[in-house]
């Protein structure tokens, strides 16, 4: 299986962090955010690795080079301008191979094991689309995002707006629909696709996500689970000084074999992999 990390993002509420340093190198714990995604997708096997980006993306690729420090292979998506979620997977489209992949948001930290992604893919029924890490609301987000029904599927949150959604878009319940509520979850930035959930998705127009998901939960293709561990949307300047000070008294950065990794952002550069 190979996976995506979204790392696109301008970080408007990070700023004045991110004006000179991308999302996903911010430290915390006494490495880049997005080297704990690194470390744990090696240790589940998953080793073939795209970063999409825009802002500072060069920086990106200067601190993680090839990948072969934190122990995967990574190539890189350049957009310019970022495509948003959707429209970043479309452009990554070739490097899947047309079988399902995993998808992470770069600005999370979720003690998630993506070795379950594997062992979801290999039973997976033909017909779902999507499968949707799902976690408890935080407190920034008590409404929640998608419902987890008790077959496994997802719905859009029925009280959300007009549609059914956040965004007052979707399906609204048919009027005979069973009415007893169920507690909407947050979706964790945490997903495992088929490449024709966007299928028709311009891959160089930005296009986001949820629309494609509404279509297919109304077409009952989306599968969800509820992870009840650690999850942080690191959105905030407080979320990650309130994260890195938890993280910080953990050991230093280790390998699959269990040695000590180097600083990734002291790793020379070396020739990456770019989707033409």
């Amino acid at each position: 299986m190979r996976a995506m990390i979204l790392a696109a993002g301008r970080g408007e509420r990070m700023r004045p962090l991110t004006d000179t340093c991308p999302k996903p190198l911010l430290p915390v714990g006494g490495r880049p955010l997005i080297a704990w995604h690194l470390e744990r997708l090696a240790r589940a096997g998953i080793t073939d690795i795209l970063v999409n980006h825009a802002w500072l993306g060069e920086r990106i690729e200067a601190a993680l080079g090839d990948g072969r420090a934190c122990g995967v292979r990574l190539s890189y998506s350049a957009e310019s301008p970022a495509l948003e979620t959707a429209g970043g997977i479309a452009r990554a489209l070739p490097f899947f191979q047309d079988r399902p992949f995993l998808v992470m948001n770069g600005d999370i930290w979720c003690d998630w094991d993506p070795a379950r992604a594997i062992r979801l893919a290999a039973a997976w029924p033909a017909d779902r689309l999507a499968h949707l890490v799902l976690v408890d609301n935080p407190d920034h987000h008590p409404e929640g995002d998608f419902v987890l029904h008790a077959d496994g599927l997802v719905a859009p949150r029925p009280d959300a707006g007009p549609g059914g959604h956040p965004d007052g878009h979707g399906r609204t319940p048919p009027d005979d629909a069973p009415r007893t509520p169920v507690p909407a979850l947050t979706f964790a930035g945490i997903g495992l696709y088929r490449p024709a959930l966007f299928a028709g998705t311009d891959p160089d127009r930005p296009a986001p996500l949820a629309p494609l998901l509404r279509r297919a939960m109304a077409a009952r293709a989306v599968s969800g689970e509820r992870h009840a561990g650690r999850w942080i949307d690191v959105g905030t300047p407080a979320r990650l000084a309130a994260l890195d000070a938890e993280l910080s008294g953990r050991a230093g950065l280790l390998t699959t074999s269990g040695k000590s990794q180097p600083d990734v952002g002291a790793v020379p550069a070396k020739p990456r992999n770019r989707l033409s």
